[in-house]
């Protein structure tokens, strides 16, 4: 793809109203572990229509290989010709990769049931029902928090009273905050890690963290630190795109936590949003299924900001079943092996 073509791309991701930075270039080099191929479809004016990009990886001892489009496809998720369109460019590279499944979790609602029967008469199955959050390559819920055309002060009335207390009271008791540099890098790591194991949850190696900072135009990216005392004492890592923004990672010592560091954060992340005069405030995932929640307490955390808890469609197609089946069995089992081992850390 040539740097024409990059730029324009990149104008129609920014632009289009599904539009995700998981589709990008720069997530795709994150990313550069899996080889990634980009469909483009053009209207007759040769203007960008719809777009996918595909990660695609190599199976281990097995001659076959996954295709993965996070968040996408980016195109007019009710017409049925460009998905179908798509769709035909998606199996051609799949008998080029040999793939044996193509996934997808892009941004529409599990609620869209007609972009659901479009995506079932071209081949698809929907999850419907997930029973472990923890096989989902990107959050399946969401708490995502609406901007457009609101004021700060509208947004901050409209936070539960017990946030609108911890943001005030994080203020009130001297914590402070600053923008961080790559070379902040590592503190924001052994934040996360402190949070991971206080929390049970597997956290990135700094060299990720500095893959992400390097890969995305320094306006995209936003590390910021609360502060006491000129400590670093929490911290958030997140994305803007377009007119959007996601809260990609976050973590906090577990010291000082009755300070609330966490809150303001969030509300100066939120109020950077509204400057920037983005649709949405995107909290990312939560871990959550139909009926119950493995972390309450981040639930009720996000929940408090007044975000609309969304749940997005989880869908996939199956090129070759019986390796589909040993992958599927395969996969479980040694996720289940290596949870087990980091909890015993």
């Amino acid at each position: 793809m040539d740097n024409t073509v990059k730029r324009e791309y990149k104008e129609f991701l920014e632009n289009h109203y599904k539009g995700h930075y998981a589709q990008s270039l720069e997530w795709a080099n994150i990313k550069n572990d899996w080889k990634n191929e980009i469909i483009i479809l053009r209207d007759e004016k040769g203007k960008i229509k719809a777009t996918l990009s595909l990660l695609i990886r190599k199976l281990p001892y097995i001659n076959s290989t996954l295709m993965y489009a996070p968040r996408g496809p980016v195109c007019d998720i009710d017409d049925e010709e460009i998905f179908e369109e798509l769709m035909k460019r998606v199996d051609k590279l799949a008998k080029k990769y040999n793939s044996f499944m193509v996934k997808m979790d892009p941004d529409i609602l599990a609620s869209n049931n007609n972009f659901k029967r479009i995506a079932k008469k071209y081949g698809f199955i929907i999850q419907e029902k997930i029973k472990d959050i923890n096989t989902l390559l990107q959050p399946k819920f969401v708490f995502r928090l609406d901007l457009k055309n609101k004021t700060e002060e509208e947004i901050f009335k409209s936070f539960h009273s017990k946030t609108r207390y911890n943001i005030k009271l994080a203020a009130r008791k001297g914590v402070t905050l600053r923008e961080g540099t790559r070379k902040d890098l590592q503190k924001f790591q052994e934040i996360l890690e402190v949070t991971g194991t206080r929390d049970g949850f597997y956290i990135r190696k700094k060299e990720y963290f500095e893959k992400i900072y390097d890969s995305f135009e320094q306006e995209n990216i936003k590390l910021v630190f609360a502060e006491y005392e000129g400590k670093p004492i929490a911290c958030v890592l997140n994305i803007f795109y377009g007119k959007k923004e996601w809260y990609l990672y976050g973590g906090s010592l577990n010291e000082h936590r009755n300070l609330m560091p966490t809150y303001l954060l969030q509300w100066e992340m939120i109020k950077q949003a509204i400057k920037k005069e983005c649709e949405f405030y995107d909290f990312r995932g939560v871990c959550a299924t139909d009926s119950f929640h493995y972390n309450e307490g981040l639930y009720r955390f996000k929940k408090g900001f007044n975000a609309e808890f969304v749940e997005f469609i989880d869908m996939y197609k199956v090129y070759n079943k019986f390796i589909y089946f040993l992958f599927e069995k395969c996969a479980y089992k040694l996720r289940n092996f290596k949870l087990k081992i980091m909890n015993k850390k």
